[in-house]
C-alpha cells in the first residue's frame, strides 16, 4: 500500500490530497462543491459526486488505483448533517488521542470501494443548552484537525489560544495536555463581507477588502479604536464620513473597516465563558495575510495577552490534511 488519502469538505469546497508513505504530497484534486450545496439542493448527491470525482482525479494524476491506498481519512463539514455521514461531536477535552478513538469507519460503495474513516468535530459541552447557558456552547468541524496540526509545531505542557481567521473566525483553547477545552465562533468575516458589498459603505471601500500588499496597520488600529468607542454601527458609517471628507483612498478605508469588524472578536475572547484564557496564555494566530497580520496587530494593540505569535507554515499543504495525517497515524493502520 503506497498511499494515504485525506479528504476535507467545507462549506463551499472539497479537497482530496494523496500522500505517499513518507507523507509527501503526491497529487491533489479540488471541487467547488461543499455542504452549502447540500443545504440548497436538499440532498447530498452533488457532494457525493464531487468526492467521488476528486478521489478518482487524484489517483489518476498519480498513476495509482484504490489497490494502492492504505487509508482514506476525512474531516470537516463532511461529518455534519449536510455532509456525507453525520458523526456526533467529541465533547471537550479532546485532543488527537480522543479524536482518533472517535473516528468512524463507514462503507460508501457508491463513492469508492474502500471504507472512509471520518474524524468527528468537537463541541464545548454534552448537556442541554438553554437560554441560561447558550453562550458557553460552541461547535466546530474541521478546525479541530487544524488545531492538532498547529500544536505539533509548539512545545507541549503549555496552554494556548489558537486563532483561525476566516469567514467564520474560530478561537480554540488548548490545555497543557494538548487537548481542546473550548472554542468560540464569530461571523465577523461574514459581517465584513456584507458591509463591504451590501451597504452604503460599499462605495467608500470600492467593494474591495483589505489586501496583503496594501495592508495599513494604522488604519486597522483606527477602525478598532473607533469601534471600541462608538460601537460597530457608528464606526462603519464613519468610513463614509472619512471617504467624503478625509480620504478617497479605498485601500486605506478597507483597512479601517477590517479593524472595525474585528474589534468585537477581541472583546468576545476576553469575556467568553467558552474559553479559559489568562494574560499568560500563549496566543497563536494562523491563516493568511492580511487577516492574520491584522489579528496579530490588534491583539498586541489590545495588550491583554502577553504572548502573541504568528503561525507561518513550513509548506503550502492544508492544515486540515496535516492534522488528519497525525490522527491517521494514531489509528495504527499505517
Amino acid at each position: 500500500m503506497r498511499y494515504i488519502i485525506t479528504l476535507d469538505t467545507g462549506t463551499t469546497n472539497t479537497r482530496v490530497c494523496l500522500w505517499d508513505r513518507a507523507f509527501q504530497l503526491a497529487a491533489s484534486a479540488k471541487a467547488e462543491v461543499g455542504v452549502r450545496n447540500t443545504a440548497i439542493d436538499g440532498d447530498n448527491r452533488r457532494l457525493k459526486a464531487a468526492v467521488k470525482d476528486c478521489l478518482e482525479q487524484a489517483l489518476q494524476c498519480a498513476g495509482a488505483g484504490y489497490e494502492d491506498v492504505a487509508l482514506i481519512i476525512a474531516s470537516g463539514m463532511i461529518t455534519s448533517n449536510v455532509g456525507l455521514v453525520e458523526i456526533a461531536h467529541c465533547v471537550v477535552p479532546a485532543g488527537a488521542d480522543e479524536l482518533a478513538a472517535a473516528v468512524r469507519r463507514v462503507e460508501l460503495p457508491e463513492i469508492c470501494p474502500l471504507p472512509i474513516h471520518f474524524i468527528p468535530g468537537v463541541k464545548n459541552a454534552a448537556g442541554a443548552v438553554d437560554f441560561t447557558n447558550f453562550e458557553a456552547m460552541d461547535i466546530m468541524r474541521g478546525e479541530e484537525v487544524e488545531s492538532v496540526a498547529m500544536l505539533a509545531h509548539y512545545p507541549q505542557g503549555r496552554s494556548y489560544l489558537l486563532v483561525l481567521p476566516g469567514s467564520h473566525m474560530k478561537f480554540v483553547c488548548v490545555n497543557a495536555q494538548g487537548q481542546i477545552t473550548g472554542c468560540l465562533t464569530s461571523i465577523s468575516g461574514e459581517l465584513l463581507a456584507s458591509i463591504t458589498n451590501h451597504t452604503i459603505i460599499a462605495d467608500a471601500v470600492g467593494r474591495q477588502f483589505a489586501q496583503a500588499e496594501t495592508y495599513n496597520r494604522e488604519m486597522v488600529l483606527l477602525g478598532y479604536d473607533t469601534a471600541a468607542r462608538s460601537g460597530i454601527g457608528r464606526a462603519c458609517f464613519s468610513a463614509r464620513i472619512l471617504s467624503q471628507f478625509a480620504t478617497r483612498d479605498t485601500a486605506k478605508l478597507a483597512n479601517y473597516l477590517l479593524g472595525v469588524a474585528l474589534q468585537s472578536d477581541l472583546v468576545g475572547i476576553r469575556h467568553s465563558s467558552a474559553l479559559q484564557v489568562s494574560r499568560e496564555t500563549d496566543v497563536i494566530v494562523a491563516g493568511k495575510d492580511p487577516l492574520r497580520q491584522a489579528m496579530v496587530d490588534l491583539l498586541e494593540h489590545d495588550a491583554y495577552f502577553a504572548h502573541v505569535h504568528t503561525y507561518i507554515p513550513e509548506d503550502a499543504h492544508p492544515l486540515s490534511a496535516a492534522g488528519a495525517l497525525i490522527i491517521a497515524k494514531k489509528l495504527g493502520v499505517l
